[in-house]
């Protein structure tokens, strides 16, 4: 079957997948893998495949927001992924996550459009548990700030005549906010498919916390680099309990 929006060949996309939205980090993930290929580069999606300790798994860029990357996720699980990281950034509700920590994605506030045009209100955006577990304990086998908890889904980054109320999330226990893991979740859980994301802090969405923000720091960059470990480290765990559960 071959995928429009993907412009892949449904055949290529493996089991499991790892998503991020720059098509850059999509190639900087790839360059990590044995026998990597490029498949495809249709405007912001950007699909490769190769080997991590065996395990065959699909590198899919989906870009910034929740329409455009649920198009990825729905053609990827329609292609036959079934387990799908995201590997993004996010702002932190929290000084015990600054720039340059981890967060580990549980569940997400559906706070952007798009999930409000496919399911009711309501409706939860939950990650896998084994994701959840498999991704927690990979981040810190590396070390480095973790944080484990609810993020928000947004589709504004910048502030206009109405205020993001990211003080409302703040008090209601959230410790970050980004913009594409309640689609991810929502679409996984109407298709039958399971997903988990782990995300490096960028910088403060609290206003009570915030400095200037720039997401190009070292120790952005170095929290990227451990995301993208930790990402490539639950696939490999998750496809060993697959494996003992099928020959069980």
């Amino acid at each position: 079957m071959y995928l429009p929006i993907l412009q892949i060949q449904s055949e290529d996309i493996p089991e499991y997948a790892i998503v991020c939205g720059d098509p850059r980090r999509a190639e900087v993930i790839s360059r990590k893998l044995e026998n990597a290929r490029e498949l495809a580069f249709a405007r912001e999606y950007r699909t490769f495949v190769g080997d991590y300790q065996g395990v065959r798994l699909a590198v899919v860029s989906h870009g910034v927001g929740s329409p455009g990357a649920a198009i990825c996720f729905e053609e990827l699980i329609r292609a036959g992924a079934k387990t799908l990281i995201r590997v993004g950034t996010a702002g932190s509700y929290s000084a015990q996550t600054p720039a340059g920590s981890l967060i580990v994605s549980t569940a997400a506030v559906r706070a952007d459009g798009l999930t409000r045009s496919i399911v009711p209100d309501g409706f939860p955006a939950v990650a896998d548990s084994r994701i959840v577990e498999a991704l927690d304990a990979s981040a810190r086998e590396l070390g480095g700030v973790v944080g484990r908890g609810i993020t928000v889904t947004v589709d504004a980054f910048f502030e206009g005549a109405l205020d993001i109320p990211h003080k409302t999330y703040k008090k209601a226990g959230a410790i970050g906010v980004e913009m594409e893991i309640a689609a991810l979740y929502v679409v996984a859980s109407l298709r039958g498919a399971r997903a988990g994301a782990i995300l490096a802090v960028d910088g403060y969405a609290d206003a009570d916390l915030a400095a200037e923000y720039d997401p190009h720091t070292d120790a952005v960059a170095q929290a990227v680099e451990r995301e993208i470990e930790a990402a490539l480290r639950a696939v490999a765990k998750l496809a060993e309990q697959d494996a003992k559960a099928s020959a069980e």
